[in-house]
């Protein structure tokens, strides 16, 4: 069985590595042969130019796909691994063209593992262990009103005027500004059009409590019931959202205005302007620390009371080992291509597992990638 790893940008190479340093035979393929033998060209030979044919050529039943191109192939890969009768494991979302795929999946006993990385990804495996933990504990009624936050965040370590720098393109920064949201606050569904327009503050329970600016993305709505949410439980509020520096939105309010007016061609090529400006003015300079926060938190309340409360926080910056976004990112890739080599991933199309063993195993390696881990109880 071979894994077959695409793409070597900055965020894939650590669980790349550690797949290499774990002695598992891979095969490395990415768009530019020279920046992959950069990376990885010490602990292997076998790296290739990326191409699907040449790709589909040499994949064997059994073998594993892991793509970490750009999401537009995520799909097609995906296909390519049900034609060839092997697995595949991706950190991004869970597009329906993916879903549609569970079926087939399923019958041929083939792992589609996705939203294994940060965000998604870590941030699935500490609200299951905190749903499962509540549910197992002596504080659980279905009649208790739940409120559920996740809220994750790549940010400078050492702060700057700006209030934020970029790991990778710019673009699909901006592109995630102009997408509007839904999520639960007080019982009812908010939507919000634009994350600027719902931004509030945000404490998180680190060592030395910390505020931030949060804003929800995307759909939260349908992650109640890949988290375990009965259907009937009193939801008081539900969001996974986006964490800043504080004095973000100030700093990125001239972006916010220009944003909201672009459309069509036009909007699309200012936008691709910004993304080139903002990364050679805000990029990461080479050793420069960033820094990950994520916190993901379950409260109970019976009669207005919390009578169960936890939150899991994590704080992580870069160091020695590299980025800690490149860590967090590709180590849970890494870790979720081993589970499926180890058939402990039902078939199908999945996201990050659930199952009790499996997040244990995976919270203790990630433990070893952040500087801060921990459950706060507030009760």
């Amino acid at each position: 069985m071979t894994i077959h790893w695409c793409g070597t940008g900055l965020s894939a190479i650590p669980g790349l590595r550690r797949l290499l340093q774990n002695g598992h035979a891979v095969t490395v393929w990415n768009r530019t042969v020279d920046k992959a033998q950069e990376a990885v060209g010490d602990l292997t030979d076998d790296i290739r130019a990326f191409d699907r044919d040449a790709l589909a050529a040499v994949l064997a039943p059994g073998d594993v796909v892991v793509s970490m191109l750009p999401g537009e192939w995520h799909v097609p890969l995906a296909e390519l691994c049900l034609e060839k009768e092997a697995d595949f494991v991706s950190s991004s979302y869970i597009a329906p063209e993916m879903r549609a795929l569970d079926e087939a999946a399923g019958q041929k006993g083939l792992r589609f593992v996705n939203e294994i990385g940060l965000d998604p990804g870590i941030d699935h495996l500490m609200a299951h262990h905190l749903v499962h933990e509540y549910r197992a504990s002596d504080a659980f009624d279905p009649d208790n009103a739940i409120s559920f936050i996740s809220y994750c965040g790549g940010v400078p370590k050492e702060p700057n005027p700006f209030r934020y720098k970029f790991s990778w393109s710019p673009l699909g920064v901006l592109k995630a500004l102009r997408s509007p949201s839904r999520s639960i606050k007080e019982y009812s569904e908010l939507r919000v059009a634009r994350p600027w327009d719902a931004i509030s503050s945000y404490t998180a329970p680190l060592p030395h409590p910390e505020a931030f600016e949060v804003y929800p993305n995307r759909d939260s709505v349908p992650f109640m019931a890949q988290y375990d949410f009965d259907e009937d439980w009193p939801v008081r509020e539900f969001v996974r959202g986006t964490l800043r520096l504080n004095g973000w939105a100030e700093a990125w309010k001239d972006v916010f205005a220009e944003i909201e007016t672009l459309e069509g061609p036009a909007g699309e090529a200012r936008l691709q302007e910004m993304s080139d400006q903002f990364w050679r003015d805000n990029a990461y300079d080479e050793g420069e620390a960033d820094r990950v926060v994520l916190c993901v938190g379950l409260k109970a309340e019976k009669d207005g009371q919390a009578v169960w409360h936890k939150t899991y926080v994590m704080d992580a910056w870069g160091d020695a080992r590299g980025t800690a976004m490149a860590r967090l990112v590709s180590i849970p890739v890494s870790l979720a291509v081993e589970a499926v080599l180890n058939n402990e991933i039902p078939a199908g199309v999945s996201a990050a597992p659930s199952s009790p063993k499996l997040v244990g195993d995976f919270m203790a390696e990630i433990d070893k990638l952040a500087q801060h881990l921990q459950i706060v109880s507030h009760t």
